[in-house]
């Protein structure tokens, strides 16, 4: 299955919702797809949507799913992180009318470049080749995210020992 969500910002994003709905109609997506569309007046055809989920079903979604697409807003894919999973990201952008301006393109171009935790897919057109080829893209990933709570305590662990020794 496939978990698409395009976050709650009260600006449409048709762009993603329509594409992902034209992947499956065409049969370029053979999983089952199911979509949290948002504020999007475009209404998917051939997946399964809601416009708003609550957040203990995004979870089993995002749990559930072969693959979490999502917009650029670090809720929506830090969460898939951390639950080991690689998101793809398409970030919303300005001239299209999906945010105000384009801090999510150059924040996930920022978290990709020096994490390589995401998948981010700028250029629309080239979102099917990613879905296609996603199981070869994640093994050149850095699978999951750390907590900096667990790096604390793993660090504090070592410096006890090492006081003891």
């Amino acid at each position: 299955m496939i978990f698409v969500t395009v976050g709650t910002h009260e600006q449409q994003f048709n762009r993603l919702v329509q594409y992902i709905d034209k992947l499956k109609g065409d049969n370029i997506i053979e999983d089952e797809v199911i979509m949290q569309t948002g504020f999007s007046t475009y209404k998917p055809q051939y997946c399964d949507w809601h416009k708003i989920l609550p957040y203990h079903e995004m979870i089993k979604k995002i749990e559930n799913a072969r693959i979490v697409v999502t917009h650029g807003g670090p809720s929506s894919f830090i969460l898939p992180l951390q639950m080991g999973k690689v998101p793809v990201v398409v970030p919303r952008q300005k001239q299209f009318g999906e945010h105000i301006n384009n801090h999510q393109v150059d924040f996930v171009r920022k978290i990709s470049k020096s994490q390589s935790t995401i998948i981010v897919v700028e250029n629309i057109s080239e979102l099917g080749y990613i879905l296609s080829k996603y199981e070869e893209l994640v093994l050149e990933k850095s699978i999951g995210m750390n907590s900096n709570n667990e790096k604390f305590n793993l660090e504090f662990e070592r410096l006890i020992e090492n006081m003891f020794r």
